[in-house]
């Protein structure tokens, strides 16, 4: 086993542990991703189902929307200020091309929050703002679904324009203080004479593959200490093989040894001896 020791086997051994450390971890992060694609589910199911609180309850104008606040239902009261609505571009549904309108609402106390109206059907050109149905004037409640601001350059509001909603980002363009995230427009009341395609809720509950990814970066971590345990397996038996090989080819001795054998072509001295006795009688 003293090949192990060499530069060669050495930088693999190195490399495989390197490999296996690197999938031991993305499997453990798959499945950190898995649970927490459990607690979303699950907050998300247990929200959707409890009764309407009113905004205040759930959203801050001072502290960011916690993510245990996703899809809760919030009721507000107040007017439009449909002078700031906000264009949402690049918003496509079944492939169509349109963008979501965002209007703040100004509840009783001069706070107001963000609500995504919902979708219109536009042309697929951001460079120009187009034609919005009008806000409901007056005084209006609405119903909606709590959700957590955008993060990233998308966010930023430009000619009443973005990418992402982010109250923080709106708020340097709306001129009420903002309740922090924003709102998915369920209900409103009365109802506006236009009325918007509303957003989507959440249908995929499932858990996705997060599971099974993990299993395939554990797997690929084993497959490779397996191949490496393998290969030097197998190196082992290749030397042990080439030493046994070179033991049998060693050459046969230079010496002949005796042989006892009298028929084997050589008469023993004794022998020789008499038969020159009786040789000699004779001619006597």
């Amino acid at each position: 086993m003293g090949f192990l020791l060499s530069r060669r086997w050495a930088i693999f051994a190195l490399v495989v542990v390197v490999l296996a450390w690197l999938a031991l971890q993305l499997g453990q992060w798959q499945f950190g991703r898995l649970d927490q694609r459990k607690t979303e589910n699950r907050i998300t199911a247990t929200n959707l189902a409890a009764a309407p609180v009113p905004v205040e309850d759930v959203m801050s104008p001072t502290e960011p929307t916690g993510a245990d606040a996703e899809w809760q239902r919030v009721t507000a009261r107040g007017t439009w200020d449909d002078e700031h609505t906000i264009v949402l571009k690049y918003q496509t549904r079944d492939s169509q091309p349109g963008v979501d309108v965002v209007t703040p609402l100004v509840t009783e106390d001069g706070t107001a929050v963000l609500v995504d109206r919902g979708w219109l059907s536009t042309e697929n050109s951001g460079a120009t703002r187009p034609d919005l149905p009008p806000a409901t004037e007056g005084e209006v409640t609405v119903m909606g679904y709590v959700r957590r601001d955008a993060t990233g350059g998308a966010t930023r509001v430009s000619e009443l324009s973005t990418r992402a909603i982010s109250s923080e980002a709106a708020a340097e363009v709306v001129p009420h203080p903002l309740y922090r995230g924003f709102l998915d427009l369920a209900e409103e009341t009365p109802t506006p004479q236009v009325a918007l395609e509303p957003t989507d809720l959440p249908d995929d509950t499932s858990n996705g593959p997060h599971f099974f990814y993990g299993l395939q970066w554990w797997f690929f971590g084993a497959l490779a200490v397996f191949g490496f345990c393998y290969l030097a397996f197998d190196e082992v038996r290749r030397r042990r093989t080439e030493a046994a090989a070179g033991g049998a080819g060693e050459p046969a001795p230079s010496w002949d040894p005796p042989q006892d054998d009298a028929g084997a072509g050589s008469e023993p001295a004794e022998h020789a001896t008499v038969h020159r006795q009786h040789d000699a009688g004779d001619e006597t």
